[in-house]
């Protein structure tokens, strides 16, 4: 682009001048060409694709070439939408002209900030409005929610969306810290029928998504090939509706066992397993161990059929034992390894062995010391390993990890 100047540049020929720029700041705009030179709108449309919210609606402000670039569908296609700063200072109906276009959504707000909380709700109420296109949204807090909001506001709007919104894809809400429930995912499975990905394994300490709905949801979107749950919203007849010879081909399933729902739920017998195994080879299972499940559940969750890819431990009790399972059964599947607990000799032995076995692992990070022959043993035993978190000393944290050339 010509050099960039901080003021505003001469409208092209033959067009009207802009209006005001907003006050403030100076926003650094690109030179203005001649009219000769101006660059073609797709171009521009390119180069707004990349800017902030707040940019694209400083440059939509310059002349008319640049306003048409703007709001080109091709700059709103996939969006990331900030509540706690860009909307501040925001035109409401340059947004509101723009949302229609919006094809994949991140929004990200603060709970615990009211403006941000209700600036989001507005957002999905608007798209919930006007946009009939939407084919993905993530939805990520930021900061701490307040213990006493349950988070209502915010999944109303959710439903409303879900309600309106019959082409969406994909729906992300891991980062959503509230108790998501079967109304939720019912609304889901009936107001978005082409559902390709759906993510409930969030943070929240109570689990309140039913068997029950998880299996009217899978019967609802045949498309469905990644679902993402707590264990206790899995069942045994859930697994059978995934292996049924009809059924699209499932590609990943994420499993967090983290509240006490998790630890009190029905085993998944192995057999349900190997069979869902067969019907789709290519299935890839993300486990998430979290203190809170108990030893006996563990061993419950840890079947040998079950195609590993990434596990997560990070127990209260042995840890061992669950690293030991993991080289023994997931040797052909595992990628990746993720290990919270204290140092052990036992541990290293079994660190050790499952970079022998494992030799496919991408992979590992351990987050407490561990010798300098665990590091040696991955090394030299996995030779996809692109990164590793394997402390030879205790450090500051936050560890960073080693990516290897």
């Amino acid at each position: 682009l010509p050099t960039t100047v901080l003021r505003r540049q001469s409208p092209v020929s033959g067009q009207n001048p802009p209006g005001p720029l907003s006050s403030g700041t100076p926003t650094l705009l690109p030179a203005m060409a001649e009219p000769g030179e101006q660059l073609p709108e797709e171009v521009l449309a390119l180069i707004f694709r990349h800017l902030p919210l707040r940019d694209r609606a400083a440059a939509a402000r310059v002349c008319r070439a640049w306003a048409a670039a703007a709001t080109c569908s091709t700059v709103w296609h996939n969006t990331n939408i900030s509540c706690d700063c860009e909307l501040e200072g925001m035109q409401p109906q340059y947004l509101s002209a723009c949302l229609d276009h919006v094809q994949n959504l991140r929004l990200e707000f603060v709970p615990s900030r009211e403006p941000s909380r209700l600036a989001a709700i507005e957002l999905l109420t608007a798209l919930a409005g006007r946009n009939l296109e939407l084919r993905g949204l993530c939805l990520e807090c930021r900061g701490e929610k307040r213990l006493f909001d349950s988070g209502r506001d915010v999944l109303d709007a959710v439903h409303a969306l879900c309600r309106a919104a019959r082409a969406l894809r994909h729906l992300d809400l891991r980062r959503l810290p509230f108790t998501l429930d079967d109304a939720l995912v019912l609304q889901v499975a009936h107001g978005c029928p082409e559902l390709c990905s759906l993510f409930l394994d969030n943070s929240t300490l109570v689990g309140s998504v039913g068997p029950g709905s998880v299996l009217e949801l899978l019967e609802a979107c045949p498309c469905l090939r990644a679902l993402g749950l707590h264990l206790a919203s899995l069942s045994r007849t859930a697994l059978e509706a995934l292996a049924a010879p009809d059924r699209a081909p499932f590609e990943l399933l994420a499993l967090r066992c983290a509240c006490p729902e998790d630890a009190r739920a029905s085993p998944l017998p192995n057999e349900a397993w190997a069979e869902l195994s067969r019907r789709h080879p290519g299935l890839a299972v993300e486990l998430e161990l979290e203190p809170a499940l108990p030893a006996e559940s563990v061993t419950r969750v840890l079947q040998p059929a079950v195609p590993v890819a990434a596990l997560r431990l990070s127990l209260s009790g042995d840890t061992v034992g669950p690293v030991r399972f993991a080289a023994r059964h997931y040797a052909a599947t595992l990628r990746a390894l993720e290990v919270r607990a204290a140092a052990s000799a036992e541990l290293d032995a079994a660190l050790e062995e499952l970079a022998e076995r494992c030799v496919g692992l991408r992979e590992v990070h351990c987050f407490c010391v561990v010798r300098p022959s665990v590091l040696h043993a991955f090394r030299t035993h996995c030779p996809r390993l692109r990164s590793y978190t394997l402390k030879l000393t205790r450090e500051p944290h936050p560890w960073r990890p080693t990516l290897v050339a």
